[in-house]
């Protein structure tokens, strides 16, 4: 089955911008929604960006997890990122699963996201986080700029505004590094950023 046979699938959720947004965290596109926890980004119970941030945050890795149930705390999740000005989304608007997952190696981008049009709604942020290669490509491919190794950054600019484009390893389980030696890599680009 080529891929032009494989369904369009449009992005579930509208982009999290909080006023005052300092950092855009940028993904590729959420799994199937069978495998949602909670209605929010990093919703895949087996995804560990909620335990890095707990553990960063917190000194806790199940500080956003609900406790008794295998899903994370929503609303909890939305607050901290208000608070902290952590703005959320996805590179691809629209994308199509070779396979029935959301590994990036099985999902092609049929519409990238508008990312010039998205950072016109978060004026005060400086810094792009993505959490994966896919989504590095797209940044890479949308504003011309150099690619960061894993864990650190690279200054580019995008009309008149200088931003930082810092690559973090993945917080899928299929990355192999331990959560603790992932949530170093967080907790510098959080620390230079200003949010922690």
């Amino acid at each position: 089955m080529n891929s032009n046979t494989k369904p369009i699938e449009r992005h579930p959720l509208e982009p999290f911008t909080p006023n005052g947004a300092k950092l855009l965290m940028l993904g590729s596109f959420p799994p199937p929604h069978e495998r949602w926890s909670m209605e929010f980004f990093y919703p895949n119970w087996i995804n560990d960006m909620w335990r890095i941030v707990g553990h960063i945050f917190f000194g806790d890795r199940h500080h956003f997890e609900v406790a008794g149930a295998k899903k994370f705390d929503q609303q909890t999740i939305i607050d901290f990122c208000t608070e902290r000005g952590i703005a959320i989304y996805d590179t691809a608007r629209e994308v199509r699963r070779l396979q029935g997952n959301a590994s990036d190696k099985f999902l092609e981008v049929v519409t990238p996201t508008d990312l010039r049009a998205l950072l016109a709604e978060i004026p005060d942020c400086h810094a792009i986080v993505t959490t994966g290669q896919k989504a590095t490509d797209v940044i890479i491919n949308t504003f011309g700029c150099t690619e960061p190794t894993v864990g650190s950054c690279a200054e580019f600019e995008i009309e008149g505004r200088v931003m930082r484009l810092w690559r973090m390893p993945s917080s899928s389980r299929a990355y192999p590094l331990k959560l603790e030696k992932k949530a170093e890599f967080y907790h510098k680009m959080f620390r230079e950023e200003g949010v922690l």
